[in-house]
């Protein structure tokens, strides 16, 4: 529940954070509430069609090669996560202007009032589009059920709707840098456990067995299948008998999302220095 609740809470906050800047770029036109709000459902509605196509593919998997399949979503949402993260260091402050500017531009009377409902349309459809992927591979990965997962995205969207909303109107005194900055932590931890469980699943398939034989057994201290072990092989992949591959898998994830997040930001804040005058 709390890798759903993580995962939703972070992308319903980014969604929102888009429609909060297109309603503050356009105060005062007229009718732009219902067309950001068309734009939400035409989004929304786009994600669900893709949670439909993703529980038929997993159907026509079922008893047939089920653990190659587990094994390749959880790592297309391993990189997933990763190119999220990297993305959103580089990219995260000149998205929010090109938002801002279409805002402005409908507010100008330069374009039409059917673009804030593209803008937001897509931005939900993006945000949603990944969230079933995470969720489809969070799933896969067990310790968790399809009930507790469901609790924890609709909390998950409750709570990044609520913060959305306080930071829209200015009421929540906590920096969206640092919030962000939090969930990426969460979101890179849960990437790594996803990647370990991936790995488990090719070993289930019979790759990879040079390095099956588990390193330590911790499950005198906490064991897989007790209240707490389940909620951390969930968020951050825990496991009371991890082997060789699971741990490399697991800190090569952690040490390419660092990387790629810090050339990320490099590259963004050199782009966007202004450049010196010539003396």
């Amino acid at each position: 529940m709390l890798a759903s609740l993580v995962i939703v809470f972070r992308e319903a906050i980014e969604a929102g954070l888009i429609v909060g800047i297109v309603l503050a770029a356009t105060r005062g036109v007229p009718q732009r509430g219902w067309w950001v709000m068309c734009g939400i459902a035409a989004g929304t509605l786009g994600a669900c069609v893709v949670a439909g196509f993703a529980g038929q593919l997993g159907a026509l998997f079922d008893g047939s090669g089920q653990e190659l399949f587990n094994a390749a979503i959880l790592l297309i949402a391993v990189g997933m996560l990763t190119w999220h993260n990297a993305w959103m260091a580089s990219h995260g402050r000149e998205l929010a202007r090109e938002v801002r500017t279409v805002g402005t531009a409908v507010a100008e009377g330069d374009r039409p009032l059917t673009a804030l409902a593209v803008v937001v349309g897509v931005a939900v459809l993006r945000e949603g589009s990944e969230v079933v992927l995470f969720l489809y591979g969070v799933l896969a990965s067990g310790g968790t059920s399809a009930s507790a997962m469901l609790v924890g995205g609709v909390l998950g969207v409750a709570l990044g709707a609520a913060m959305s909303v306080l930071i829209y109107l200015g009421l929540l005194a906590v920096p969206a840098h640092r919030l962000f900055a939090v969930t990426t932590g969460l979101i890179t931890l849960l990437a790594a456990g996803l990647a370990a469980q991936a790995v488990f699943f090719l070993q289930q398939a019979d790759y990879f067995q040079g390095f099956a034989t588990p390193l330590w057994d911790s499950s005198w201290l906490l064991r897989d299948d007790s209240v707490v072990g389940r909620l951390l092989h969930t968020l951050v992949g825990y496991t009371a008998s991890p082997d060789a591959a699971q741990l490399v898998a697991y800190a090569a994830v952690i040490a390419l999302m660092l990387v790629l997040m810090r050339l990320a930001r490099g590259r963004s804040t050199h782009v966007h220095q202004p450049a010196r005058s010539s003396p």
